[in-house]
C-alpha cells in the first residue's frame, strides 16, 4: 500500500479488525455529516439484512473517524459491540481530513442508471429472503427505475423498427456509391 506520507507506509500496510464495545467508542461532535432518523433506519435495515460488513474506523483515542451512522444503527438494533479498524498511523489532522474525505469521495461517484435498474430488476425477480429496500432504495424508487428500464427498451425497439421518413432523413447512399462488405461488393446505380 502506498501512502502520500512516507512515515505512515509501514503502519498502513496491515489493518486489523478489533471488536469493541459500542460504549467505548466516542462519536465525533465535529462530524459535519448528519444522519437523519430515516437514514439511520436504512443503515439498520441493511445491517440486519447483510450483517455488519463494514468496520468502524477509529483513531488512537477511540473517536469514530468513519462509521458514525453505522454506530447509531447498531445502537438502534441493540448491538453492544462492533468491528473496528484502529487507524493509529494517522495524525489527528489526517484523521479529521479522512473523516471528510470518506464522505465526500462517495458523493463524487455516479450511478450507471441502466445497470442499476437492470440489477434491481434481476433482484426483484428472485425469491429473496429479504426486502429489496435493504439496498437503500425505497420500493417506489425501485419500481420507477425498473419501469424506466422497460420504457427505454421499448423506445429502443420502436426506433429500430421505425421506417425512416425519406423527406426528413439525410441520404446515406447516392447513385455511384460502392459498398464493400467483406468479399462482397455492391454498386448503387
Amino acid at each position: 500500500m502506498k501512502c502520500d506520507n512516507p512515515g505512515n507506509e509501514k503502519a498502513a500496510e496491515r489493518l486489523e479488525v478489533v471488536y469493541r464495545r459500542i460504549e467505548e467508542l466516542k462519536l465525533d461532535p465535529g462530524n459535519p455529516r448528519l444522519h437523519s432518523a430515516r437514514g439511520i433506519g436504512q443503515i439498520a435495515r441493511s445491517i440486519r439484512t447483510f450483517g455488519m460488513v463494514s468496520p468502524i474506523l477509529i483513531d488512537r483515542t477511540d473517536r469514530v473517524v468513519a462509521g458514525h451512522g453505522r454506530v447509531l444503527a447498531c445502537q438502534q438494533l441493540g448491538r453492544t459491540e462492533v468491528p473496528t479498524i484502529p487507524l493509529e498511523h494517522l495524525t489527528d489532522a489526517q484523521a479529521k481530513a479522512y473523516l471528510i474525505a470518506d464522505n465526500r469521495l462517495a458523493e463524487n461517484s455516479e450511478w450507471d442508471e441502466r445497470l442499476l435498474a437492470e440489477q434491481l430488476k434481476q433482484l426483484s425477480e428472485l425469491n429473496l429472503d429479504f426486502a429489496l429496500d435493504a439496498t437503500g432504495f425505497e420500493v417506489a424508487e425501485i419500481d420507477l427505475r425498473i419501469e424506466e428500464l422497460s420504457t427505454a427498451s421499448e423506445r429502443d425497439e420502436a426506433r429500430a423498427d421505425a421506417v425512416p421518413d425519406p423527406l426528413t432523413n439525410k441520404t446515406v447512399t447516392r447513385p455511384g456509391d460502392m459498398w464493400i462488405l467483406n468479399d462482397h461488393r455492391r454498386a448503387m446505380w
